[in-house]
C-alpha cells in the first residue's frame, strides 16, 4: 500500500519522480507506435519545461529504437493572444533541429495543457519555420478547461482541476527535482498552470 500524497501550503503531489518517468516512457512508446517508428520524427519542446520533457522523450526513443530523434525548442511568446493578461516575459530561444520541419512529423511537447492558447500560439510560430507533414501534441498533464478546440494526442496524466487551482510542474533540469503538484489559489491563469 502506497503512502498518501504529501500535502503542504504548496498543495499536494499528484505525480512524483517515478510517476513522471513512467508517463514519459509510455508517451515515448505511444509516439513510436503512432508514427510507426522514428523515421521523419522531430520533437519540439515549448519553453521552458516542454524542452526538458522533449529531451527526455528523445532519450527514451533512442534507448528503444537506437536512433537519435532531433529535438528543438519553439518559443511562442510573441505569438500569444493573451500577452496583455500574462506577466511580461522575454522571448525564449527557438532552435530548429538540423533538417528543419518541412514534410516531417512534428510532436510539440509541453508540460501542462490548459486553455489551449499556448498550443495555438505554437502552431502559429511553427508556420514561420516550415510546413510539417503532421503535427501532434504530447503533454505531461492535461488539466482541462479548454478555451480552444485543441486536444493532446499523448497525455501523461489527465488531472481534473478547478480554474482556481494551480498545477506546478517541477523538473530536475530546472528545479532540482521532479514532481507535479496541484494547489488552490485565487489566480485563474498562472505561468506554471499551463495554457
Amino acid at each position: 500500500m502506497s503512502a498518501p500524497p504529501e500535502t503542504t501550503d504548496e498543495g499536494r503531489v499528484v505525480l512524483d519522480a517515478r510517476d513522471i518517468a513512467r508517463a514519459l516512457t509510455r508517451i515515448s512508446h505511444e509516439i513510436l507506435e503512432r508514427n510507426k517508428g522514428s523515421e521523419d520524427l522531430v520533437l519540439l519542446g515549448i519553453p521552458t519545461r516542454g524542452v526538458g520533457l522533449a529531451r527526455r522523450i528523445a532519450e527514451r526513443i533512442a534507448a528503444t529504437e537506437g536512433v537519435q530523434v532531433p529535438v528543438g525548442s519553439l518559443d511562442i511568446t510573441l505569438y500569444r493572444d493573451d500577452l496583455r493578461q500574462q506577466p511580461a516575459r522575454g522571448p525564449q530561444h527557438t532552435e530548429v533541429p538540423p533538417g528543419g520541419i518541412d514534410g516531417r512529423t512534428v510532436v510539440l511537447v509541453d508540460d501542462v495543457l490548459y486553455s489551449g492558447r499556448t498550443v495555438r500560439a505554437a502552431l502559429d510560430a511553427m508556420r514561420d519555420l516550415g510546413r510539417p507533414d503532421v503535427v501532434r501534441l504530447a503533454v505531461l498533464v492535461d488539466r482541462g478547461h479548454r478555451e480552444l478546440p485543441i486536444r493532446a494526442d499523448h497525455v501523461g496524466k489527465n488531472l481534473p482541476s478547478a480554474r482556481t487551482e494551480r498545477v506546478m510542474v517541477r523538473l530536475d533540469e530546472y528545479d532540482g527535482h521532479d514532481e507535479v503538484r496541484i494547489a488552490g489559489t485565487g489566480a485563474e491563469h498562472d505561468e506554471v498552470s499551463g495554457a
